[in-house]
């Protein structure tokens, strides 16, 4: 009997430390900060919160119409601004550029149609055309265009589209860009406007900017040419008819800059640009925006499309934050310019 109530002795000590052993460990728990314990929570209710899942990658289809300065430079903003807020691992970007045929851009959209991307950005007016074409259920955002009424014919324009599109334009004030032209050449008799017939947004342009000039006693003239096959003639025509040339925010002219500048500056007619990518291969002046800027914003847009639900019909077009008027220094030199003050050089690589 002793033997037995020295075991029922032992037993009872045992399980008596366990007991403190437990309540020991439950007083610890109790202890971990508010901050500790949302770091345990699930990923699915820190995607909730605004936050992107660890595991969740947004596939995200690029169509861009050519592969030129400005528009390179709005898709590595785009880029930049959803690797930035997604982080690397949770993106990935389907890219295609169509080398500046618009007729490539359709099968491009249509093939990341196709693969269910979860957001598709288009860049230049013919993108953004083949895009809202293709799908009313995939977001699209545009940027690089200029006036998104004319590029989707919306006659009651109240800076939205209403349907799954919206994005940035790369619209400079024409205002002020016809009355850079008056600055920089007052005794200019003859403005041209050199753009091509296949992109809307260039006509939408010179419509604009040459009732503005009209207004200050310029004779304005339409130069258009079809495709690259024509550029250069169509340039030594719109010399032979012009003082200064105006160029909208054109990309199939962004694409041949050399090819325009191998005739304007043996004619020493004067280019004035809608955009810095244009001036920098032939013109003297431009009053531009960074590309690069309205394509980070198209980034923004869309991570708040993909991870806050934010409904992209509702979504205003943006512009850009602000513009800068540069000059193209050994253009200038080469025609006699005198570098225009208050104007920013442009820095050539």
């Amino acid at each position: 009997m002793k033997k037995l109530s020295k075991l029922t002795a032992l037993l009872l000590a045992l399980v008596m430390a366990l007991s403190l052993a437990a309540c020991s460990n439950s007083g610890e728990q109790n202890t971990k900060t508010p901050s500790e314990a949302d770091n345990s929570q699930p990923a699915e209710t820190k995607a909730s919160q605004g936050e992107p899942s660890g595991d969740k990658t947004y596939n995200i289809g690029i169509c861009q119409l050519a592969p030129h300065e400005a528009l390179d430079a709005a898709t590595q903003g785009f880029k930049d601004a959803l690797i930035e807020k997604l982080g690397e691992a949770n993106v990935k970007f389907s890219e295609g550029n169509a080398s500046g045929d618009q007729s490539l851009c359709p099968t491009i959209i249509d093939g990341f149609v196709s693969e269910k991307v979860d957001l598709i950005l288009a860049n230049a007016t013919a993108p953004l055309q083949a895009a809202a074409s293709a799908t009313s259920t995939i977001p699209v955002l545009g940027t690089s265009v200029t006036d998104y009424a004319t590029a989707l014919e919306i006659s009651d324009w109240n800076g939205t589209v209403g349907t799954n599109v919206s994005g940035t334009s790369d619209l400079a004030p024409l205002d002020q860009q016809a009355a850079m032209i008056q600055e920089i050449f007052p005794d200019a008799k003859t403005v041209g406007l050199l753009y091509c017939s296949g992109e809307p947004n260039s006509a939408y342009q010179c419509d604009v900017i040459e009732g503005h000039l009209k207004g200050m006693g310029y004779e304005v003239k339409r130069f258009a040419f079809n495709d690259t096959n024509d550029v250069a003639s169509v340039t030594q025509t719109a010399c032979e008819g012009s003082d200064v040339i105006y160029i909208p925010t054109d990309n199939t002219a962004a694409d041949n800059t050399e090819a325009i500048a191998n005739v304007v500056l043996p004619a020493k007619v004067p280019v004035v640009t809608g955009e810095e990518g244009l001036c920098k291969g032939c013109g003297v002046v431009t009053l531009t925006i960074s590309y690069y800027d309205i394509g980070h914003i198209a980034g923004e847009m869309a991570y708040d499309i993909l991870v806050n639900g934010a409904d992209v019909s509702t979504m205003p077009v943006k512009s850009a934050p602000q513009v800068v008027k540069k000059y193209n220094a050994a253009n200038c030199e080469a025609l006699g310019i005198a570098a225009p003050e208050g104007y920013e050089a442009i820095v050539v690589e």
